[in-house]
């Protein structure tokens, strides 16, 4: 009965979080071969060390702290460079009606802008904004304190708003309002 508990648990975890942990992953590495393999890497890892977490708690911060974990391992140690900016491929496999992620792909300049943003900052918009973790959670999912995140947030708002890619549209309105 026991290992029945554990499996539909695990069905769980992978309905309620695996598409939305593969868009976040997806997002941070760039593309969907490595975004899958860390967020199959991530889940064996929740899953073995699934009694650390207690009961009260929730899973979703930490999962995302594994899943984040892990991507930036693959970052630092095994994905090249140059195929982290391969975008060949798409999240079709794991999108839902309301996918903000696949709006974002649709959306090439947000990609771009986001994919400019140097890691630490990346991580708190992307569990912010796509995978839509409170800022104490995204504290919880990055091990930092809130005020970090909440300043993180902020100097990433700031730099996306700067960014040439998503001026150009607001730059071209505001020479139509002027003429």
């Amino acid at each position: 009965m026991d290992g029945e508990v554990n499996a539909d648990e695990l069905r769980g975890w992978l309905a309620e979080c695996y598409p939305q942990s593969v868009r976040t992953a997806y997002l941070l590495l760039g593309n969907r071969p490595d975004a899958e393999d860390a967020v199959q890497e991530a889940f064996l890892r929740a899953w073995r060390f699934r009694n650390s977490l207690a009961r009260e708690s929730s899973i979703k911060p930490w999962l995302y702290r594994v899943v984040v974990n892990t991507c930036n391992s693959k970052l630092r140690q095994e994905i090249p460079r140059w195929r982290r900016q391969d975008g060949d491929e798409s999240l079709d496999g794991v999108a839902t009606r309301d996918d903000a992620a696949g709006r974002v792909d649709a959306a090439g300049d947000i990609l771009d802008a986001l994919n400019d943003l140097p890691a630490h900052l990346r991580v708190v918009v992307v569990l912010r904004y796509y995978a839509d973790l409170s800022e104490r959670e995204i504290a919880v999912a990055i091990a930092r304190q809130p005020g970090t995140v909440k300043s993180r947030l902020h100097e990433a708002r700031r730099r996306l708003a700067q960014h040439p890619a998503l001026r150009r549209d607001d730059d071209q309105g505001r020479e139509e309002v002027a003429q």
